[in-house]
């Protein structure tokens, strides 16, 4: 009994940053490389695991570390670990593809200071040993990276007719160019999270109406 709640109480760690607490569709954060990276679905892709392993990696080291950390530099000292898993990701990036690195630009760097990994650091990972650290990260980064891509394919599929830079709609479909220009990240960000509220509210209308019956 007790294996089987802490394998749902795992599966829960990880799950809550997929939809209950997505960070971009729910929590509204790391909007900067949301907006600016997604204008294709292969950055937007490219961008979401190159976080995901930068947030997985830093909680695991910022967890195994808490207790020997002052409570004074904490803060630099998860911003250092960040950095050095950022670092790697760059040259990673670098190896595997030049221009995908010069389509990311500086936004791989920024990750560093990307509110999603420092707030996870602060406020789960330093509270919470490694395993749930890594999964919380886990959770955070495929839900990062889910968001990244809902955006990515929209504006490519729309703007350019193409997804992963294959065309769909043949020769003759006009793309919105809006759609590719920063006003376009900006369009589909907000549809997405109308969607993501009327859900949530449609959610909440239908268990407030089970209530009741359950109370009978």
């Amino acid at each position: 009994m007790a294996t089987d709640q802490q394998t749902t109480s795992d599966t829960d760690e990880f799950l809550k940053g997929l939809f209950a607490q997505n960070p971009v569709f729910v929590q509204v954060l790391g909007t900067c490389p949301t907006l600016a990276v997604t204008n294709s679905a292969t950055n937007a892709l490219a961008m979401g695991l190159a976080t995901t392993f930068v947030l997985v990696m830093s909680n695991a080291a910022v967890s195994a570390i808490r207790n020997f950390v002052p409570k004074q530099v904490r803060i630099v000292s998860y911003i250092l670990v960040i950095s050095t898993f950022v670092t790697v990701v760059d040259y990673l990036i670098q190896a595997i593809s030049l221009d995908l690195y010069k389509a990311l630009g500086a936004f791989i760097a920024l990750i560093v200071v990307n509110c999603i990994i420092l707030g996870r650091a602060e406020a789960f990972a330093s509270k919470n040993n490694v395993k749930r650290s890594v999964l919380d990260g886990a959770g955070m980064g495929v839900g990062f990276t889910i968001a990244l891509f809902c955006l990515g394919s929209v504006r490519e599929l729309v703007g350019k007719g193409s997804l992963f830079g294959l065309s769909l709609f043949g020769s003759h479909y006009q793309g919105w160019v809006i759609m590719i220009l920063p006003a376009g990240g900006f369009f589909t960000l907000a549809a997405w999270l109308q969607f993501f509220n009327w859900r949530a509210q449609r959610r909440a209308r239908a268990a407030a109406a089970a209530a009741p019956e359950v109370a009978r």
